[in-house]
């Protein structure tokens, strides 16, 4: 079954994904894979504590999970949401085209119409 995500959501998740450094460890993620934050934070230069902040504003858009396995914690990237973003884009592109054939629509008839 397909999920439905809401406007609010949709919006928790541009949100999260409008920082660069959440962009940053996101690709990150999706390159590497579930990775421990500590690791993560290996590749940026910031505090543990900062990094850390990051991944619980992608958590709760989503875009994250973080699993607990003994001591570590494990962070894996969520592609499903990121398909609210591609269907929101999806929805704008069809507004956009029906808007440029009427367009040209009227341009065609106005040039017969010329004639």
């Amino acid at each position: 079954m397909v999920e439905r995500i809401t406007s609010d959501a949709l919006s928790d998740i541009l949100k999260a994904a409008s920082d660069p450094t959440r962009r940053a460890i996101l690709s990150f993620l999706a390159q590497q894979g579930p990775m421990r934050v500590t690791d993560i934070h290996r590749q940026f230069d910031m505090s543990l504590n900062s990094v850390s902040k990051h991944i619980k504003v992608l958590e709760r858009a989503g875009l994250v999970i973080r699993r607990t396995e003994w001591r570590e914690h494990m962070i894996e990237v969520q592609m499903a949401p990121l398909s609210a973003i591609d269907d929101w884009f999806a929805g704008l592109r069809s507004i956009w085209e029906l808007r440029l054939e009427a367009l040209d629509t009227l341009i065609t008839q106005g040039d017969i119409e010329d004639d």
